[in-house]
């Protein structure tokens, strides 16, 4: 067995996370240990521990990251020891249906996993599960080669965490689920690092107007960063303010970044007559969205969803981090917590308040 490393740990639905020691397979074929630099704090980690999703317990948390490689094993073609890496939590087979037919990002073997055992056991010998298969809030990591996706050692491991979930979930939204145009309006509803990153995209995309939207006033100057041109507190009154910027329409494209029944329907009323409502945002089982049927017909909306940004993980997280150094992609203004891994329940708290962007673990 391996040497022990410091994780952090939920041992059941509602407890809060504390730091553990943690004992980590051997690295097997197609396997490669990473030693994890950074790790974004993500809502969907969130959602493991409040019970919005119910994962088997006890769970390592995180699965936004990146770091370098530090052992691989046999049969492992796709990195080298000492490349630097971003985690992949949704890894595509490339043999099953969805990956046959152009969509990885529903890979029927990954896709839907909140939680996978993989040998990783807690310092009492209690075996353990992984979030989304990787446990990323951890000092190091074994994965399967296909969980990592290798990218140029000059970027920043900080900036490159955030392209594994964050950025590219909503980077994806903009460009591949809703494919937005030049001219085209767009609303965006919830501002986490998701959301921040729709509004980015969408203005690099040449949409006018681009309206951010938050519960929270102090999120203005984020969504001004980011590129927003108007900034709204969602209030009962959100789709006549929309509409009032969209000459009288509603938005072209809206995006949930929240993942609740209430916002999809705000998002959904803000949008004009044949235009998209894309839900980016994961809920609960048990939040059930109710539109009427008449309205169904008669708005002629599109309503649907972008899981991982519609994105192929393997090509898309490249291209990322390639617009990054080129300048063409800012993420500086993401990050507003640069934190410890014993900081992440403050963070978590921080999250359910709606504050600020994106905690980051710097190990």
């Amino acid at each position: 067995m391996t040497e022990m490393v410091t994780g952090l740990v939920v041992r059941e639905a509602g407890a809060e996370p504390v730091p553990a020691r943690l004992r980590l397979p051997e690295v097997g074929s197609g396997e490669v240990r990473v030693r994890v630099r950074a790790a974004g704090v993500c809502h969907s980690d969130l959602s493991m521990v409040n019970g919005t999703v119910r994962p088997p317990y006890p769970l390592v948390l995180g699965h936004e990251a990146a770091g370098e490689v530090i052992q691989r094993g046999d049969a492992v073609t796709a990195v080298a020891v000492g490349d630097h890496v971003v985690l992949n939590w949704q890894p595509a087979c490339r043999m099953c249906w969805f990956c046959t037919h152009g969509q990885p990002w529903l890979c029927a073997t990954s896709s839907g996993v909140a939680a996978v055992p993989n040998g990783v056991t807690l310092d009492d010998g209690t075996p353990a599960h992984v979030t989304l298969g990787l446990g990323a809030f951890a000092e190091q990591v074994v994965v399967p080669q296909n969980a990592v996706v290798p990218v140029p050692p000059e970027l920043n491991l900080v900036s490159a965490a955030l392209l594994g979930c964050g950025v590219l979930t909503g980077s994806g939204a903009v460009r591949n689920t809703a494919t937005v145009a030049a001219g085209e309006s767009v609303v965006v509803i919830g501002l986490g690092g998701v959301g921040l990153s729709a509004v980015a995209t969408a203005r690099a995309a040449g949409a006018t107007p681009v309206i951010a939207v938050d519960v929270s006033a102090a999120k203005k100057g984020l969504a001004e960063a980011a590129g927003a041109s108007d900034f709204l507190v969602s209030s009962p009154n959100l789709s006549k303010e929309v509409r009032a910027l969209t000459q009288g329409r509603g938005a072209d494209h809206a995006f949930e970044c929240v993942g609740r029944a209430a916002t999809i329907r705000a998002a959904w009323r803000a949008t004009r007559r044949g235009g998209a409502v894309t839900v980016v945002g994961m809920g609960r089982a048990d939040d059930i969205v109710e539109l009427s049927a008449l309205d169904i017909f008669s708005s002629a909306r599109t309503l649907r969803s972008s899981v991982y940004g519609s994105s192929d993980v393997d090509l898309e997280v490249p291209a990322l981090a390639r617009e990054v150094l080129d300048g063409r992609l800012a993420l500086d203004h993401l990050i507003t917590d640069r934190i410890q891994l014993a900081d992440v329940p403050a963070a978590f708290g921080r999250m359910a308040e709606g504050e600020g962007a994106r905690s980051v673990i710097i190990w």
